[in-house]
């Protein structure tokens, strides 16, 4: 166990134990990092332990107190360990969320969607529209199978936030993040092959290795520190693993940032057993905290990390602008690329490109950290008031989505059918899953600016599943 999760444990232990009492202010990190001989960064990421456990809270320039009243959910479980790999399923239900379309009267809690109304992405809107109107028509011709060289360069320089020092020629524009994962996982697996996987995982990712015939090795994962290194390993040891792929940085659907030693230790481990790790870091840019966290890919010093990301979350779904970073592996990659899609449409790679070159992104990134922090807390106090005691909740770190986990015993499938006559849809646990795990959870977006009618559906959400815990089975 590492030195600043200790340390969490023990300042943990002594304010649920009374020690430190509500309102109390905690001791300096400073103070700590004397007192326990540990640096100040070990203690400011036990503090954010605490913090994302609703037992700390900072206050400018004051340090840390604990908070008056505890307004934070117990975190979810940690989940049990697959005994071996399995053929994925629940693509009908995967099929039942992403069908839906945006309607007046329905409110769709479980999709992926950002916020697209902000007046920050005004700019884009421009940019789209006057590409339209260039008499040479350049959105219009078949663009490089690479991808727009302006936006891999505006890309390449955007990656040095997360600490990765490449070049536009390391940089493949794709189709969205999906397309950077499907290539790569198409690039190393053949059917058959084992892949690794966090779980919770992304769904999409999972349907991918799906269709390709491919089994998942599905690993517990902590809700705060993210994949168990040591089940991992022991999966490693037993099992003929060809790649891993997880969300380290704001992971979908759990929220999490993975600390960094993990991401290194998580790195070393692939070393040793020399397989390669496919990272998604579409919710990257969006942490809460600053400096955005680091990839694991900006460890990677063999090659072995294909990095995927896209705009879909951080600015719009509907450019379908993504890239993928394959390193050693990006020959097959592009490969891949060419017999799925060929190249990108050029015309949203222009107008990403020339909103990142007028610096727009960043500002608006920053908007939109700020309103999904926000959207979190609404949230997770909405959940506290209409849903069942008892229940459990993630404490997301970045990106605007929230896991809720239920008890045991509960179907988010039928609770899901009861909400349609509502008109209010929910994304079922069990599509997290690659053996159907989790139906006793669920996954809500809080990037929408709250308002009466999303609390409403929320409490729509919370009264239903408490009519249906008090029906006999």
């Amino acid at each position: 166990m590492t030195l600043y999760v200790n340390l969490a444990e023990l300042l943990g232990s002594r304010i649920e134990n009374g020690f430190y009492r509500p309102g109390d202010r905690l001791p300096s990190v400073r103070a700590l990092s004397l007192e326990h001989g540990v640096s100040l960064s070990t203690v400011q990421q036990a503090y954010r332990v605490l913090e994302d456990n609703g037992l700390a809270t900072p206050r400018p320039k004051s340090g840390y107190f604990v908070p008056a009243s505890r307004k934070a959910p117990a975190l979810p479980g940690v989940g049990r360990p697959v005994q071996r790999p399995v053929e994925i399923s629940q693509w009908e239900q995967v099929l039942d969320l992403i069908r839906f379309s945006p309607a007046k009267d329905f409110t769709q809690l479980g999709r992926g969607m950002p916020d697209v109304s902000s007046p920050t992405l005004r700019p884009l809107l421009r940019s789209l529209s006057q590409l339209s109107r260039h008499q040479d028509m350049p959105g219009l011709y078949y663009g490089d199978i690479h991808g727009v060289d302006a936006l891999r360069e505006q890309i390449a320089r955007l990656l040095l936030d997360s600490g990765c020092n490449l070049s536009a020629g390391d940089v493949i524009i794709t189709t969205g993040c999906h397309e950077a994962m499907s290539a790569s996982i198409r690039a190393l697996c053949s059917p058959g092959d084992v892949v690794a996987v966090d779980s919770p995982s992304f769904f999409g990712a999972m349907q991918t290795l799906k269709g390709l015939g491919m089994k998942a090795l599905e690993i517990p994962t902590d809700p705060l520190t993210g994949i168990s290194l040591e089940a991992l390993e022991l999966a490693l040891e037993q099992w003929p693993i060809k790649v891993i792929q997880l969300t380290p940085s704001c992971n979908n659907p759990l929220g999490y940032i993975m600390p960094e030693e993990r991401k290194r230790a998580l790195l070393r481990l692939a070393q040793r057993f020399d397989v390669a790790i496919i990272e998604d870091d579409v919710y990257g840019d969006l942490a809460y905290s600053y400096p955005r966290p680091r990839t694991i890919k900006s460890f990677d010093e063999d090659g072995r990390v294909l990095l995927c990301s896209s705009f879909s979350k951080s600015l719009a779904p509907g450019l379908r602008v993504g890239w993928v970073a394959p390193g050693r592996y990006l020959e097959q990659v592009l490969h891949m690329k060419y017999i799925s899609t060929g190249s990108t449409a050029p015309q949203p790679q222009l107008a990403a490109a020339e909103f990142l070159q007028g610096g727009h992104y960043e500002p608006h990134l920053r908007r939109m950290r700020s309103q999904y922090q926000r959207g979190r807390d609404q949230m997770i106090d909405w959940v506290m008031r209409y849903f069942p005691e008892g229940t459990r909740a993630s404490r997301p770190q970045g990106g605007f989505m929230l896991w809720v986990e239920l008890d045991e015993n509960f179907d988010t499938l039928r609770l899901n059918r009861a909400l349609l006559e509502h008109k209010v849809q929910v994304a079922v646990g069990s599509i997290f899953s690659a053996s159907g795990k989790y139906r006793n959870c669920l996954r809500m977006n809080y990037s929408g600016r709250p308002t009466p009618e999303i609390e409403a559906a929320v409490r729509t959400v919370g009264e239903t599943i408490k009519h249906l815990l008090a029906q006999p089975l």
